[in-house]
């Protein structure tokens, strides 16, 4: 019988890859708590969860078997049909001071992806951020907070698949208590954060608290 060969998996598939990267996005995203300026997007006292505000989830169904998570592919759209969101997404690196880049505020219709973080239905914590507002007026999150549970949150990839996450809970975190282990910490399954700004406003320090939206993927096409 000739023996059976065995094919190494690609880097990026193997668990020593995925739980370094998970360790690196649980320290270097703590710095995201400091961007929420006039129109950023970024991190956040004890929790607060968002009302509804007719954001209630769509109507309920059997719920099927967990999706199988994705292999690596960049993100290209992000979708809330809910919301009327269609935005194209960019890829977002930290800067020298190790904090999470936010998009242009002269393109506020953009999302923002962490690169360093999983790609859209891949097993682990992603994380998007995108702008509540600039100064020429709403952005491409304005209404982030009024999605409910149970909706539904769909990411382009550049191979041509969907990732498809479902909304779990909304809430709104003070960013000077902001809880990172809550929002950044490993997920067994492929999960999404969606960050913008939120609470009151101060043109001197800008955002008070952000607005994060917690998810997991629910099916992929």
């Amino acid at each position: 019988m000739v023996p059976r060969r065995y094919r190494r998996r690609p880097w990026y598939r193997t668990r020593a890859y995925r739980l370094a990267r998970t360790a690196l996005l649980a320290v270097v995203l703590v710095t995201v708590g400091s961007r929420c300026g006039a129109g950023g997007a970024a991190a956040g006292h004890a929790p607060e969860t968002v009302a509804a505000g007719g954001g209630g989830a769509e109507p309920a169904s059997a719920a099927p078997p967990p999706p199988r998570p994705l292999p690596r592919s960049r993100p290209t759209s992000f979708r809330v049909r809910f919301l009327g969101i269609d935005a194209p997404v960019i890829p977002l690196r930290l800067d020298r001071n190790r904090q999470l880049e936010t998009p242009p505020v002269d393109r506020p219709r953009l999302v923002g992806w962490y690169e360093g973080g999983p790609t859209p239905g891949e097993a682990g914590t992603a994380v998007a951020v995108g702008h509540r507002d600039t100064r020429t007026g709403p952005a491409v999150f304005a209404g982030l907070a009024q999605v409910g549970p149970g909706r539904r949150i769909e990411v382009g990839r550049a191979d041509g698949r969907t990732a498809v996450y479902s909304v779990d809970r909304v809430k709104v975190y003070d960013k000077a208590g902001f809880p990172d282990k809550e929002v950044y910490g490993p997920a067994g399954r492929p999960e999404l954060r969606v960050i913008t700004c939120g609470g009151l406003f101060s043109r001197r320090t800008g955002y008070t608290s952000n607005v994060v939206v917690f998810a997991h993927l629910t099916a992929t096409r």
